[in-house]
């Protein structure tokens, strides 16, 4: 989790790097861009969910073990995924340094 998504502006600026180069009708564009998709849709609704989840779950041991915390075990890490706005602003930002990248410091 964070702001912004690492994962997401890794795989769009991977994605537009390659529609630069290939151009932006290519296969490979297009499957760059499939693959960011599928990267940003985890981060954003898979992962999130099970941090959820994992939330719910360290409730649920702390009531059921409260008189002997210790016999608990470890807590779950819930921090997971990212929100909606963390992925977006990610994938912005990789779009910035893609463009930057290539048009400015490349060319």
């Amino acid at each position: 989790g964070g702001m912004p998504s690492s994962h997401s502006a890794g795989v769009m600026s991977l994605s537009f790097t390659i529609g630069y180069i290939e151009g932006m009708n290519s296969v490979m564009f297009a499957l760059a861009l499939g693959y960011a998709f599928v990267v940003m849709y985890d981060a954003a609704g898979i992962r999130r969910s099970a941090g959820k989840i994992a939330a719910t779950m360290n409730r649920v041991m702390e009531e059921f073990y409260a008189h002997r915390p210790s016999a608990a075990g470890e807590k779950l890490k819930e921090l997971l995924g990212h929100t909606p706005l963390e992925v977006f602003m990610g994938a912005i930002v990789g779009i910035i340094v893609s463009y930057v990248i290539h048009f400015l410091i490349l060319q």
